[in-house]
């Protein structure tokens, strides 16, 4: 029975890649997205006026279609699943924490949709078509780079671990501790607490570069209606809902690892299939993110 639930979620993964870039599930998910969010935000729109005429009880509408926008915006193909479940996959890293990661990446891109359009409006008197296009050509490829950039600094990272396995492994007591009771250096806790600080900064800043388009043009109809904190509020519940599709793949992804693959990777050669894993991880994420960086050329 225990054996069943470990492989079970690795199962539902192979399956689900399986149906969506072996079967063509992927061309209806993003058809099926794409309808969701024309829906949304024509609905928005209305919602909106709604609000500048002074209907209060428009505010629940506005946010429960902005989290429907975010939700459909996550769910058609995007690089933000790509680098979460990529690196959850790559990375031994709690389930918690991955999926903290998650959600702070997709407030990040709100954070940048805000900072985009209030210094567009204010500091250099942009338009919509300006910043639509700031955003979409130029911040989107960059944000494709970065994370194109992470997917390969998994694959030096892992091909390094696999180095030092060929060369022999590290006998107890070189990672910080010896026989003397004193300690020369940190533990291999402490230095996995320090990368993942840096790998957080990393994952969010790459994510979080490009803002989501239907952000910034909710925070450009808002300031136009006069309704500032509308578009603002509309724009962070809009990452909580492509947050909620992000953190299920955070989940999905350390459940198949932890589960049959922690099975596999027991024993002696623990070490060499982690960091084999590793490579292989950072090998999709930057071919993903590359193949997303030549279509935006």
């Amino acid at each position: 029975m225990r054996r069943a639930v470990l492989i079970l979620p690795v199962v539902l993964g192979v399956g689900l890649l399986l149906w969506l870039w072996g079967l063509g599930g992927m061309d209806r998910v993003a058809a099926w997205a794409a309808e969701g969010q024309r829906d949304a935000q024509n609905a928005i729109a209305g919602t909106l006026r709604r609000l500048r005429g002074g209907d209060a009880a428009a505010w629940g509408g506005l946010l429960g279609l902005c989290f429907a926008y975010g939700f459909f915006h996550a769910a058609g193909p995007g690089h933000g699943k790509i680098l979460i479940g990529g690196y959850g996959m790559g990375r031994r890293v709690p389930v918690g924490r991955l999926a903290g990661l998650a959600l702070a990446s997709s407030l990040a891109q709100a954070l940048t949709a805000v900072v985009l359009v209030y210094a567009g409006v204010f500091a250099f008197a942009w338009g919509r078509e300006r910043m639509i296009g700031i955003a979409e050509d130029m911040l989107q490829p960059l944000s494709y780079a970065a994370i194109a950039l992470v997917g390969l600094w998994l694959v030096s990272r892992g091909a390094r671990r696999l180095w030092r396995g060929v060369r022999g492994p590290v006998h107890e007591g070189e990672a910080g501790e010896c026989g003397c009771g004193h300690r020369h250096g940190p533990t291999p806790e402490e230095a996995g607490q320090v990368r993942s600080l840096r790998d957080a900064v990393v994952l969010v800043a790459s994510v979080g570069i490009r803002p989501c388009s239907g952000a910034v043009i909710l925070l450009i109809l808002g300031h136009l209606m006069g309704i500032n904190l509308a578009g603002i509020a509309g724009a962070v519940v809009m990452a909580l809902g492509t947050a909620s599709v992000t953190m299920a793949v955070a989940v999905l992804a350390v459940s198949m690892r932890e589960g049959a693959l922690g099975q596999v990777m027991s024993g002696p050669g623990a070490a060499r299939w982690a960091a084999v894993i590793e490579v292989m991880a950072g090998v999709l994420i930057a071919a993903v993110a590359a193949q997303l960086v030549l279509l935006t050329l």
